[in-house]
Formats: C-alpha cells, structure tokens, sequence
C-alpha cells in the first residue's frame, strides 16, 4: 500500500528537527517503509532457508521445517527496528551451525532427512538417517 503525503510531511518535519541543514542538504532522497507483516516474515524465512535446502541438497540431505517452527524464526529472528535482517542471524546462529556441526561430525549422513520443528526451548533440529541397505 501506499503511504499518506500526511505520513510523509510528518516524517520530513521530524528530519527537519532532528538533523542539521548541512546533513540534510547530503540527503537524497527519504523512502518511507510499511512495516513488515508476520506473512511477509514468514516468506523471507522461507527465501533464506532455501538458500540452506538448496546447499543441503548438494550433499544428499533434505531440509523440513514445520509451519510452527517457520512461525517461531519469523516471531524470534525479527525485529520491528531492524527489519529482517537478524532473521539471517537467527538462522545462522540456531540452525545451520547446529546442522553444520553435525555434518562435521558424522551425525549427518548422505540421504537423511533433517526435520525443524518447535519444541519447547526453541527449534529442535532431528535427523533421521536412512537405514542400512
């Protein structure tokens, strides 16, 4: 949707008061931003964690996050000042090093299937490896 002239006088009065003509004079342009919506979140969880699916793949291991686990990062990983940005963080620091740990270690073999889900202190990470032939 789009933003109200309104909304943008105002923020243009506030810049007006907050910031010194010099640093103003050096300003472009303003864009003004809706906040983002827990869909939306949810969607950019998604994009960042196909980048991860999709690097699992190479190796032979499939990636399932359940819709209550995509909830969790998309309520955990945002914050309404930064954006979307720490949700990369979150990802990085809650799922990919504990799936990269255990590639490393063994834990993780060609084939399996690592399932995200919610549990009780956060995400919970399982694998399940495929059986002997």
């Amino acid at each position: 949707g789009a933003i109200s002239e309104e909304a943008r006088r105002a923020v243009t009065a506030e810049m007006r008061r907050e910031f010194r003509p010099e640093f103003l004079n050096r300003v472009d342009d303003v864009l003004l931003f809706k906040p983002l919506t827990l869909p939306e979140i949810e969607r950019i969880v998604d994009l960042l964690t196909a980048d991860l699916r999709r690097r699992l793949e190479d190796r032979g291991v499939r990636l399932e996050m359940t819709e209550a686990a995509r909830a969790l990062v998309a309520r955990e990983g945002f914050d309404p000042v930064f954006g979307a940005r720490p949700l990369k963080r979150y990802l990085q620091h809650e799922l990919e090093t504990r799936i990269g740990r255990a590639l490393i270690s063994g834990e993780i073999q060609e084939g399996a299937a690592i399932r995200v889900d919610e549990g009780p202190r956060g995400l919970e990470v399982r694998v399940e490896n495929p059986g002997p032939e």
